[in-house]
């Protein structure tokens, strides 16, 4: 539960994060979302979707090895761009200025991959310790 919770709010930050800086620059902008008097992004996605769905992709990959890991990755990372690009064609939820599906890809992958580190960080942390507590 730890573990799911780590995951579950440094995602939350981490693309919140970068939606902020992305929105900011004037890459992609929201015309329909949820407090939209308060953000300027969509936080439904960056606090809730995405971060679940993280959860679900570091437990589908948690045993993996680095090969395994890249690939799994690709499960996620590829029907996303491909949903926003649709999604951004026939829909009014964003729109994309200076944003491709490319770019969506690279900082899904960037984002998924950077959570999965900090997950294996935090189980070698976790193992060194408990080698610790059972020599004490």
């Amino acid at each position: 539960m730890r573990e799911n919770l780590v995951i579950f709010f440094s995602k939350g930050i981490l693309s919140t994060l970068i939606d902020a800086y992305v929105v900011a620059t004037r890459r992609i902008e929201y015309p329909v979302r949820p407090f939209a008097k308060i953000f300027k992004t969509n936080i439904m996605y960056d606090m809730l979707f995405f971060p679940l769905l993280s959860v679900l992709w570091v437990k589908l990959s948690y045993r993996d090895n680095l090969q395994k890991i890249l690939w799994k990755s690709l499960i996620f990372s590829v029907p996303m761009s491909i949903g926003q690009w649709y999604f951004e064609r026939n829909s009014k939820l964003f729109k994309w200025k200076k944003w491709t599906a490319l770019h969506t890809f690279g900082s899904v992958s960037f984002t998924l991959l950077t959570i999965r580190g900090f997950v294996g960080a935090i189980k070698k942390i976790d193992h060194v310790k408990s080698k610790k507590e059972i020599a004490e």
